[in-house]
């Protein structure tokens, strides 16, 4: 630690400090990551929006739907 404490601080007040320093710096990580996280979603919805409205209903590119084959066995 420093020698020269010209705040005067004791040693609780600065261990006390020292924990709340690292606390605001652990929320500041999770707060860019979730700002990373709400960023990537947005820049991902916005070249959703792009997209021609017939590319938003297009069939699936499976031939066959999970929920249609059964019914399809079934019916043979």
């Amino acid at each position: 630690m420093v020698e020269h404490d010209y705040i005067e601080e004791s040693r609780t007040q600065r261990l006390r400090n020292w924990v709340l320093a690292e606390m605001m710096r652990g929320a500041g990580y999770a707060l860019a990551f979730l700002l990373f996280i709400g960023v990537t979603y947005g820049i991902i919805w916005g070249v959703g929006q792009l997209l021609p409205d017939e590319s938003k209903n297009a069939p699936p590119p499976m031939p066959y739907s999970a929920y249609e084959a059964p019914l399809l066995w079934a019916q043979t």
